[in-house]
């Protein structure tokens, strides 16, 4: 639930015309072309546009060979500003014309979080495949109900765990790990502090039935990144915490969490807060550090503070070297994973496990964290 850096709105803008197989390619930077086919390889519709982060979603899909063909939303002001950004899309008159177009292979959303997992199982039991923004689950409820019929079903229910597929920084981080530059991971530690910006948030941002919780919404991200950086396959929870420290105007908000996990494959340290301050060029100085038995990596995933205000910046030291990678010229192949699954009933993007565990762990260390009570 972040908010956009100039850098990336800018980008948003330039690659508005992504949509509908009609790219206007001299306009766009030379990494938003990589893996792009002239040829539509599916078709994709959204529903639902509660958060921003649809755009760059819509975004990776198309890069990857998907031609965006309608949108549904009830509130009239998100649609006209999605339809600006992209600007070919046709406007449903319901969430059913979507959900029983049989030319449609694959829908997305941004809705409120609590309503992202019904959807995803209404999407699944008409056919079709399902890429939710983050957080894709709120409650273990839900996530009960989103296993069972995936499985019934065998379609794909994907959460776009972004600060992984589309930081290519970290893309380049699980590059250089499994070459082995670090030896064998032992610990991942994520840091995800986020700006507030009250004066933008809906009503429903500081109610945590809605949101989820900060761990279950923000947190997500670093369940996704302790996996597959060490590589677990099963983890548990060994403490977490959560608290509203600074907000008492908003009684049912989180602004601070911080979780341990250990894994199969390492152990994990994850902290995410609201507590950016205004003076940082970036909505958040996003980190995560891995460490191994042969060196480690710090990836400074939105800007790296005095020396430079973009992102995408891995630090690399090992046994032989110490060395700074600007990774703002690597691939993001996600979206063309994805496509390619999607086409191919594979699971080469992110397996369905590894996808559905990530929320799992967000979603008991929510439930259990213990709570801080300020001043006491």
């Amino acid at each position: 639930m972040k908010d956009l850096s100039s850098n990336r709105r800018g980008f948003i803008k330039n690659t508005a015309a992504a949509t509908t197989g009609m790219m206007l390619l001299s306009s766009l930077p030379k990494a938003a072309l990589a893996g792009f086919t002239a040829e539509p390889r599916i078709r994709f519709s959204v529903i639902n546009i509660n958060h921003s982060h649809i755009n760059g979603m819509v975004q990776a899909v198309t890069r990857g060979g998907g031609q965006l063909v309608s949108v549904y939303a009830k509130e009239p002001e998100l649609l006209a500003a999605f339809t600006r950004q992209f600007p070919q899309v046709k406007v449903a008159a319901s969430e059913k014309e979507i959900l029983e177009d049989k030319t449609i292979q694959l829908i997305m959303s941004s809705g409120i979080p609590d309503e992202r997992a019904p959807l995803g199982v209404r999407v699944m039991q008409h056919g079709k495949d399902y890429l939710v923004d983050k957080p894709g689950i709120t409650t273990l409820e839900q996530l009960a109900e989103v296993r069972k019929v995936q499985k019934e079903t065998k379609r794909i229910y994907s959460i776009m765990y972004s600060e992984r597929f589309e930081n290519k920084a970290t893309v380049k981080a699980g590059e250089l790990i499994k070459q082995g530059a670090i030896g064998k991971v032992i610990q991942t530690i994520g840091l995800g502090p986020h700006r507030i910006s009250l004066q933008t948030r809906p009503e429903w941002f500081f109610d945590k039935k809605r949101f989820g919780g900060i761990i279950t919404d923000i947190g997500s991200h670093q369940f996704d990144q302790f996996l597959f950086f060490t590589g677990s396959t099963k983890a548990e929870v060994v403490a977490s915490q959560i608290g509203n420290v600074n907000h008492p105007q908003y009684p049912k908000f989180e602004d601070f969490g911080d979780v341990m996990l250990r894994g199969n494959g390492g152990q994990g340290y994850i902290r995410v807060d609201w507590f950016t301050p205004d003076g940082l060029k970036s909505w958040g100085d996003g980190r995560l550090t891995i460490l191994g038995t042969e060196g480690y990596i710090e990836i400074r995933k939105n800007i790296d503070i005095t020396l430079h205000d973009n992102g995408n910046h891995l630090y690399l030291v090992n046994q032989k070297e110490t060395k700074y990678i600007d990774c703002n010229q690597e691939p993001l192949p996600f979206g063309g994973l994805l496509v390619d699954d999607i086409i191919n009933r594979t699971e080469t993007a992110m397996p369905q496990e590894h996808c559905l565990l990530a929320t799992e762990l967000a979603l008991k260390a929510q439930k259990f964290a213990q709570v801080i009570q300020p001043g006491k």
